[in-house]
């Protein structure tokens, strides 16, 4: 593949640089445009970023620079630097600040550099003139191939863990959620900063301590007053979001999307809401502006450092945004997440079985009558006794099978990854060569099966969620997701599974934690809209988009999909199959490498 320079984007990055005689040239060959220096004059943060969006503080050779949306004041920041000895000292400071943000430090020019553990800021590194380089995007460490094997992994839907820390470029790495990149020079290791906390709290002791992280992670966001957005869709959780933000000082416009869907609820419960919030102005888009999935494929043009799912919705996003930008808004928030920390899986029944296994049998039979789980896949699913390297080497060799009984699944590590009969045999190797190789070596995200699904399910989220937040500061409206901070995920971890996942009641754990936020009448929903219909509808109108994608396809260049049968799929989007979004990481790699010659072509116009 051709070698892809770094991309001079001119979006907000930062990249990391060591205290060293080599770090001078590596900057200049990076674009400048801002520089915080080491103690000794040398470069250490340079790249492109806005004043509000970073602190920094130095105390002697310690300099400390927090990125992202953080309450850290510089003297706080100031304090922490005079009393640092050690990198791994910052530790207890990581997991004490709220919000989403890069922490960043110089000590005696040995760097850390670290992310969020939900995996929404993460860290890429590579070695360049002998030295080890850090930034928050990895196409910034640009000047490497293409690698196609990850091209490959990213056709497999889903993707499983540990395959998402695969970048798409050669020689680049990413630093795993939860972990900091420690660097002295040409030397780095990684250091195990956060661990999923013990799930030991019931939902009463927990209430007020969820209630407080989300309401401190939306002030994050409205603390400096002006117009925030919020996504009001009239589920439990935008809802809670939109209730936490208008006790601020902010003035909150509230917007909902009407839906194709006759049956869809979401503007009657966000209508029913916003009754209870009279300062909160409420805007219903009109049906006629409702974008449809797979709007405007053929003209993204963001600069994406990886392939992501999230261009099915990205027409959504952004007409939500352009109609908020008008009504003066700086943020726009949203609810996503919610699912995945007020919720959690029914796996963590799995060994729950072995130590309570008459609550769990019975809990077990409602969950089944309750999703229609057929019996033996379920039992199948309960007995599975495979480690999680051992389940992801089988999987390797099942990527052509059908897909499983949604029970396997929801009992078991995760979904099967599968390729489609689109995919090559070329592609099919590639993917199948790399499952076999993580395996030897993979382990769970967590203790059990249900903590590892759980955190699986968040990083896989924040991944899409990372790229929209980038989408949307280039389009001038950032989107923030106050669920995604990693000290709301802690609270709502610490609730034992048992009490947050039950056949019985609907996201207990967020309903219990927004009592007398959200009045008990907005708590009472119990479901959420698909938009299966804009989906459908979507197929439809833009099949001949979808064919002329996969006419130019780079990805059947690369020998990687079967351009043909793409085509004919395109030109049948009543296809059932398609119901499922089976298409969408495939159109995600597609889209993703149309990107890169498109900013390929504006650099060389620049």
């Amino acid at each position: 593949m051709p070698e892809q320079g770094s991309r001079g984007h001119g979006e907000s990055h930062f990249v990391v640089l060591p205290d060293h005689e080599a770090a001078l040239a590596v900057a200049r060959r990076n674009g400048v445009r801002r520089t915080i220096t080491h103690a000794s004059g040398r470069p250490w943060l340079v790249g492109q970023w806005h004043d509000d969006e970073i602190t920094v503080a130095e105390a002697g050779d310690v300099r400390l620079a927090v990125i992202g949306w953080c309450p850290v004041s510089v003297a706080e920041l100031e304090r922490a630097a005079s009393r640092l000895r050690d990198l791994t000292q910052l530790d207890d400071l990581a997991t004490r600040l709220a919000g989403s943000f890069h922490l960043v430090a110089s000590l005696g020019g040995r760097c850390r550099v670290q992310g969020t553990a939900s995996g929404l800021r993460l860290v890429f590194h590579r070695r360049i003139d002998g030295i080890v380089v850090a930034a928050d995007r990895a196409d910034v460490l640009g000047g490497t191939d293409v690698d196609e094997r990850s091209l490959a992994v990213r056709l497999l839907f889903p993707t499983p863990h540990p395959l998402l820390e695969r970048t798409m470029w050669r020689g680049v790495e990413c630093v795993p959620p939860g972990s900091a990149l420690l660097v002295d020079g040409d030397r780095a290791r990684l250091h195990r900063w956060w661990r999923n906390p013990e799930p030991v709290r019931g939902i009463a002791e927990s209430a007020p301590l969820i209630r407080d992280a989300l309401a401190q992670a939306v002030d994050v966001r409205t603390r400096r007053g002006g117009t925030v957005a919020c996504d009001l869709s009239g589920g439990l959780d935008s809802t809670s979001i939109t209730f936490l933000a208008a006790r601020s000082d902010a003035r909150i416009v509230a917007s909902t999307w009407p839906s194709l869907d006759p049956a869809d609820e979401d503007v009657a419960w966000a209508r029913r809401a916003s009754a209870h919030l009279p300062e909160v102005e409420h805007v219903v888009w009109p049906p006629e502006r409702i974008p449809l999935v797979y709007d405007n494929l053929l003209g993204i043009d963001d600069p994406m450092d990886e392939p992501t799912i999230g261009m099915m919705d990205r027409q959504r996003l952004l007409e939500d945004l352009n109609g908020l930008a008008d009504k003066g808004c700086r943020v726009r928030l949203t609810g996503i997440g919610g699912d995945h920390v007020a919720w959690c899986s029914e796996a963590h029944y799995h060994s729950m079985l072995r130590r309570r296994p008459l609550f769990a049998i019975r809990q077990l039979r409602a969950f089944r009558a309750l999703f229609h789980w057929p019996l033996r896949p379920m039992i199948a699913a309960l007995a599975d006794s495979r480690s999680y390297g051992a389940w992801l080497a089988d999987e390797a060799e099942n990527l052509r099978a059908r897909r499983e009984p949604t029970v396997t699944g929801t009992l078991g590590w995760s979904t099967g990854p599968r390729l489609f009969d689109w995919i090559t045999p070329k592609a099919h190797a590639l993917a199948r060569d790399a499952l076999k190789e993580a395996a030897a070596t993979a382990e769970p995200l967590g203790r059990t099966r249900g903590e590892h699904v759980d955190l699986e399910a968040i990083l896989s989220c924040s991944r899409i969620i990372r790229q929209w937040e980038q989408m949307s500061a280039r389009a001038g409206l950032p989107i923030q997701s106050p669920f995604l901070d990693d000290r709301v995920i802690e609270a709502c971890f610490a609730v034992r599974p048992e009490e947050r996942v039950t056949p019985w009641r609907y996201k207990p754990v967020l309903t219990e934690a927004m009592r007398g936020v959200v009045p008990d009448e907005c708590l009472a929903r119990t479901n959420k809209a698909t938009a299966s219909l804009e989906a459908t509808a979507g197929l439809r109108k833009h099949r001949g988009d979808l064919a002329e994608l996969w006419e130019g396809s780079k990805l059947a260049d690369l020998g990687l999909v079967d351009r043909r049968r793409l085509t004919d799929l395109a030109l049948r989007p009543d296809t059932p199959e398609l119901r499922t979004g089976i298409l969408y990481s495939t159109i995600g790699c597609e889209v993703w490498l149309r990107s890169l010659d498109q900013e390929a072509d504006h650099a060389t116009a620049r």
